[in-house]
C-alpha cells in the first residue's frame, strides 16, 4: 500500500469518526451522561460514548483496506478478524458499563475473554520471552495485555489525554510498520485508530463536549496492546515498552503506591500523576501538551532501537526514555513552579 493509500486510511477514519460522533451526541446526552465522581476532572454532567465512533471508524476503514490489499490473510484463525471479534466484544462491555455499571469481577472476566481471543490470534510460533515455557509466556502476555486495557481506561481522565497518548503511539507504530516490523494489516489498524482519534479530537478539546467512555478506552487499549505485542514478537521488546512508557509508568507506579498504602486501589481516585498536576497549578492544556511532546520523544527512541538494534543503543534509548518520563512525572508531582501544592 502506498503512502497516499495510508494517508487515505487516516483521512477516512477521521471523517467517519467525526460524522458518527456528531450524529450520536443527542442520543448520548439522553442516555449516557457521565456525572462527576471521585475520579472526574469535569464539574458538570457530560455525555460519554464517543469511543463507539472511534472504534467503528477503525474497524470499517481497516477492514475495507485489508480486503483491498492483495495477498493479505482473510478469515484465517490467526487473522485480523479474530482481533476484531475481541474488539467488538470488549466494546460492548464498555458500552454497557457506560450506561449501567458492571461489577468489577464480571467486568474483568469479560475483558479477560477478549484478551484471551487476542492472545489466541497471535502466531503460534511468535515468542517474546523465549527463555520461558510457551504456555507461561502466553499467560504473561495475557496478563500484560489485560493490564494495558485497564490502564488505558484509568488514564483517560482529562480532556485530550487519550489523544495526546495514542496519536503519537499510532504514528510510531505506523513508522515501525513501514520498516517491516508490523504486518501491513497492523500498520493499517494503527493508522485507522490514529484517524479515529483525530476525528474525536475537536469534540474532546478542553472543555470537552463529549467523552470517550469505556466503550472507547477499553477497545483502544486492546488494539494497541495487540499491536505492541506484535512489535515485541518481532524481537523489538524495547520499542514496545518505549512507545507507551508514560502511560505504563504513571498507571503502574500509582497502582503500586495505592497497594503499598493499603488503599482500595480498584475504586475511582484522583492520584495519578497527571491528575495531581491539575491540582498543583497545571492547566489541562499544559498537561496534555507535555504528554504529547514526551510521547514523540519516546517514538524517536523506539524507532532508534529498531533501526540500530544493538545492545548499547537499545540500553541508551531505554535509559533516556526512563529519564524523560521520570522528569515528567516528577514535574507533575511537584506542581507548576510558583503555584501552591
Amino acid at each position: 500500500m502506498s503512502g497516499v493509500g495510508l494517508g487515505l486510511v487516516v483521512a477516512l477514519a477521521a471523517s467517519i469518526s467525526a460524522a458518527i460522533i456528531f450524529a450520536l451526541i443527542p442520543l448520548l446526552q439522553r442516555y449516557a451522561l457521565a456525572h462527576p465522581n471521585a475520579r472526574s476532572s469535569h464539574r458538570q454532567a457530560t455525555p460519554q460514548g464517543a469511543g463507539l465512533a472511534v472504534i467503528a471508524a477503525t474497524i470499517i476503514v481497516a477492514a475495507a483496506a485489508v480486503v483491498a490489499i492483495p495477498g493479505e490473510p482473510l478469515l484465517q484463525p490467526g487473522s485480523l478478524w479474530l482481533v476484531f471479534a475481541a474488539t467488538i466484544l470488549i466494546t460492548i462491555v464498555g458500552a454497557v458499563d457506560d450506561v449501567r455499571t458492571i461489577e468489577v469481577a464480571p467486568r474483568l472476566l469479560l475483558q479477560a475473554i477478549a484478551v484471551g481471543i487476542v492472545i489466541a490470534s497471535l502466531p503460534s510460533d511468535m515468542r517474546v520471552l523465549p527463555a520461558l515455557p510457551w504456555w507461561f509466556e502466553r499467560a504473561i502476555l495475557a496478563f500484560a495485555c489485560l493490564w494495558f486495557v485497564n490502564l488505558t481506561n484509568f488514564m483517560d481522565g482529562v480532556d485530550w489525554m487519550t489523544i495526546a497518548e495514542f496519536v503519537p503511539i499510532a504514528i510510531g507504530l505506523a513508522l515501525i510498520g513501514m520498516l517491516g516490523i508490523l504486518p501491513l494489516h497492523g500498520t493499517v489498524v494503527a493508522l485507522a485508530l490514529c484517524g479515529g482519534l483525530i476525528g474525536f479530537a475537536p469534540f474532546n478539546r478542553p472543555v470537552a463536549r463529549i467523552f470517550l467512555g469505556d466503550v472507547g478506552s477499553l477497545p483502544i487499549g486492546l488494539l494497541f496492546g495487540w499491536l505492541l505485542l506484535l512489535v515485541a514478537g518481532k524481537g523489538h521488546v524495547a520499542a514496545a515498552v518505549l512507545l507507551p512508557l508514560y502511560y505504563l509508568a504513571d498507571a503502574t507506579l500509582t497502582l503500586l503506591h495505592r497497594i503499598a498504602r493499603r488503599e482500595p486501589f480498584w475504586q475511582a481516585h484522583r492520584t495519578h500523576f497527571y491528575q495531581r498536576a491539575t491540582e498543583r497549578g497545571f492547566s489541562v492544556s499544559e498537561i496534555v501538551a507535555r504528554v504529547f511532546a514526551i510521547n514523540f520523544v519516546l517514538v524517536a527512541l523506539a524507532l532508534a532501537t529498531v533501526i540500530w538494534p544493538g545492545a548499547s543503543s537499545t540500553a541508551a534509548s531505554l535509559c533516556i526514555g526512563a529519564a524523560v518520563v521520570g522528569w515528567l512525572l516528577m514535574s507533575f508531582a511537584n506542581g507548576k513552579p510558583g503555584s501552591r501544592s
